[in-house]
C-alpha cells in the first residue's frame, strides 16, 4: 500500500508518495491526516498523510514511512487546510500545525454521556444556518453556550484564555463533557464540546453540531504571523461544510457579522440597561498645547476612592518634548525627528541613535514641556495629583501593586482580568484618528471591553471618554449604548471606499516582495500600489478575484510576508 504525504516543511508545500510498512494499516491511528515521520533528501521529517491507496510513481523506488507517530486532523481538517491556505494566501503545514494534538496520541478516550438538561432558551438561535446575536457586554454568554452544547458536540471560541478556562469550567459543572483545546485534543476527537481561542477553530470535531463564536468582533481572532488567518471565518466555514448552525455572539458586532447572517437583537432597554454610564469630556475649548490629560472630570474619578483604569495607547515617558521657555520643538539637529525623553532625562531621536543632554537646541533652556505623555510619566503624574501608589500595565508586563486602586497603562489594562469601577480614556481621540479604515469600529470594541470590567450601569460602571471630537458616531454609540449607529456610518463609507467587507485588500511585503509582485503582475480587475516602504497593496472587488490571483503565482525562494484582509491597514 502507498500513501501521499504533506511534509512539515514550510519550504516544500507539496506532497510526496511513500509504502506503508506491512502491518501498519491495522493500527488505530492509521489513515488520512495520521502524523507520520519520514525520510526526506536524507533526514527525517514529520509530517501527515493526505491520502491512502495511490498508486506508485513509474520507475521510482519508494521509501518506506519511518514511523507512525500519531492520531492527527482527519479527512475534513485536511480539506480545510487546502480552502485556508487558498483564503489567506499560505500553507497547508500553518494550519495543520494548529490542528494536531500537542502530544502523541495513540487512542481516544471514552465518550461521556452528557448530564445536561435540555433548555429551550436561546435554542431558536441554533435554527437553520444561525444568527447573528447582538448581546449587551455585562450579558453573561453561558446561556448560549449551554443551549449550543445541549445539541451535541459544539465548537465555542473565546477570546482570552481566562474567560475560555471559566467558560469551560462552568459548562462542566452544568453537566456537559467540555474540554480546553488544545490540551484536550483527544476529547474533541472522541465527540467532546470543544472550548478555546484561536487555535481551537482547528479542533477534530466529527460530531459537530454547533458552532459559538463569543465576541466574534475581537482581533484575537486574528493571526498575528502569517498567514493572518481569522478563527472566526475558518469557524464559519466548518459550520457551513459540516451543515451546522454557527451563532456569532457580540455586543458590537463586526460588519461582517452583520452582512453575512440575520442578526437577532434584545429590547433596547434591555441592551442599554447592560451598558456603563459613559462620561464624554468634551475638551473643544481647551487650549491643546496647555490642558494636558487631567480634565476636572478625570481627577474626580481619580479621587472618589473607587478602582480605576485609565488607558494611553503610548508607551514610554515623554515622546513629544517642547522648550518651556521658546516653544520651539526638541528635534533631532541631525535628521530633523522628534526626539524623546529617556530614563536618563536624556533627548534621544527617534529616527535614529543620536543622543543628546535636556537642553532646548534654539535657546539653551533646560526647561521643557512635554506634549505628548507616554503612560510612564503618567503614571508618575497621576501618582504625585492623588497621592497615591499607582500600577502599570503595558504588554511588556505590570508594574506595581497587584492590588493597586488606580492603574494607567496601554490597553493592556483592559485585559489584566481585574474589575474596575470607572475606565477612562484618556485621549480617545488617538484611537478614533488612527490611520486605518477600521479604527472606528476598533475604537468602539476598546470601550466595549472596557465595559464588560466596569459593569453595567445599575452596578456604578462607568466609562470616562476625553475627546474632542464628541460628535464622532463612536462617541455617540457608546453614549447611547447603540452600535448600530457606528454600524451604518461605516456601512455607507466602506461601501462607497470599496473597503472589507464589500470589497478585498492585501498587503504584501518582505525582502522578496518585489520579485514576487513582478510575476504577480496586473492581474484583471485587481489595483496595485506600492508604497515608499516597500510595500505593496493589492484591492480586488472581492476574495474570490484575490485570492485566485495570490493562487496562481509561484513564490520566490526567501522571506515574503501576504497578510490578506490585514486587520491593521490603512
Amino acid at each position: 500500500m502507498n500513501v501521499r504525504v504533506l511534509t512539515d516543511v514550510l519550504a516544500i508545500d507539496r506532497e510526496f508518495t511513500y509504502t506503508v510498512p506491512e502491518g501498519w494499516a491495522d493500527d488505530p491511528r492509521f489513515g488520512v491526516g495520521a502524523m507520520v515521520r519520514v525520510v526526506l533528501h536524507g533526514r527525517r521529517v514529520g509530517g501527515w498523510i493526505t491520502e491512502v491507496g495511490v498508486e506508485a510513481p513509474e520507475e521510482v523506488e519508494l521509501t518506506p514511512l519511518a514511523k507512525l507517530s500519531s492520531l492527527g486532523p482527519g479527512r475534513e481538517l485536511m480539506d480545510l487546510s487546502e480552502w485556508a491556505a487558498w483564503r489567506w494566501a499560505g500553507r497547508r503545514a500553518h494550519f495543520l500545525r494548529t490542528a494536531s494534538p500537542p502530544r502523541v496520541v495513540a487512542g481516544l478516550p471514552r465518550p461521556q454521556r452528557s448530564r445536561m438538561v435540555p433548555s429551550g432558551d436561546y435554542a431558536d438561535l441554533f435554527e437553520g444556518e444561525g444568527r447573528t446575536l447582538r448581546q449587551g457586554p455585562s450579558d453573561d454568554p453561558l446561556p448560549i453556550a449551554l443551549a449550543a452544547a445541549s445539541r451535541g458536540q459544539a465548537l465555542i471560541l473565546v477570546p482570552d484564555h481566562g474567560r475560555a478556562d471559566d467558560l469551560a469550567r462552568r459548562l462542566g459543572r452544568e453537566g456537559a463533557w467540555a474540554v480546553r483545546y488544545p490540551d484536550g485534543w483527544a476529547a474533541a476527537a472522541a465527540g467532546a464540546t470543544v472550548v478555546g481561542t484561536l487555535s481551537a477553530a482547528w479542533a477534530p470535531a466529527p460530531d459537530l453540531t454547533a458552532v459559538l463564536v463569543i465576541d466574534e468582533h475581537d482581533e484575537s481572532y486574528r493571526s498575528e504571523s502569517a498567514p493572518t488567518w481569522s478563527g472566526r471565518d475558518v469557524a464559519v466555514e466548518r459550520a457551513r461544510r459540516a451543515g451546522v448552525p454557527c451563532v456569532l455572539l457580540s455586543s458590537v458586532p463586526s460588519l461582517e457579522a452583520l452582512r453575512s447572517r440575520r442578526v437577532m437583537r434584545p429590547s433596547r432597554g434591555a441592551e442599554r440597561d447592560s451598558w456603563p454610564q459613559v462620561e464624554v469630556v468634551d475638551r473643544r475649548s481647551e487650549d491643546p498645547g496647555r490642558a494636558g490629560l487631567y480634565s476636572p472630570e478625570l481627577v474626580r474619578a481619580l479621587r472618589d476612592g473607587g478602582r480605576v483604569a485609565c488607558v494611553l495607547n503610548r508607551r514610554g515617558r515623554a515622546l513629544l518634548l517642547a522648550c518651556h521657555l521658546c516653544g520651539e520643538l526638541a528635534v533631532c539637529t541631525e535628521c530633523g525627528a522628534s526626539m524623546r525623553q529617556t530614563e536618563d532625562k536624556q533627548l534621544r531621536c527617534r529616527a535614529g541613535d543620536h543622543v543628546r543632554p535636556m537642553v532646548c537646541a534654539e535657546c539653551g533652556s533646560t526647561k521643557m514641556r512635554n506634549l505628548r505623555a507616554g503612560v510612564k510619566r503618567v503614571r508618575e503624574e497621576i501618582e504625585a495629583l492623588i497621592r497615591t501608589p499607582v500600577a502599570e500595565a503595558t504588554g511588556s508586563g505590570y508594574v506595581g501593586s497587584p492590588t493597586a486602586r488606580v492603574v494607567v497603562g496601554t490597553e493592556a489594562v483592559l485585559h489584566l482580568g481585574r474589575p474596575f469601577d470607572v475606565v477612562a480614556f484618556l485621549e480617545f481621540d488617538q484611537e478614533l484618528l488612527a490611520p486605518r479604515f477600521r479604527a472606528r469600529e476598533q475604537a468602539l470594541a476598546l470601550i466595549a471591553r472596557a465595559a464588560r470590567i466596569t459593569g453595567s450601569r445599575e452596578s456604578g460602571g462607568k466609562i470616562v471618554l476625553q475627546t474632542r471630537l464628541p460628535d464622532d458616531s463612536v462617541v455617540t454609540a457608546a453614549l447611547r449604548a447603540d452600535p448600530a449607529l457606528l454600524a451604518r456610518a461605516e456601512r455607507d463609507r466602506r461601501q462607497e471606499l470599496g473597503l472589507p467587507p464589500y470589497g478585498a485588500i492585501a498587503v504584501v511585503s518582505g525582502p522578496v516582495a518585489e520579485e514576487y509582485m513582478e510575476r504577480f503582475g496586473t492581474p484583471l480587475g485587481i489595483q496595485v500600489a506600492p508604497d515608499p516602504s516597500g510595500q505593496y497593496f493589492l484591492r480586488a472587488p472581492d476574495y474570490d478575484t484575490l485570492c485566485d490571483a495570490l493562487a496562481s503565482v509561484e513564490r520566490p525562494s526567501g522571506r515574503l510576508r501576504i497578510d490578506v484582509d490585514p486587520i491593521r491597514a490603512i
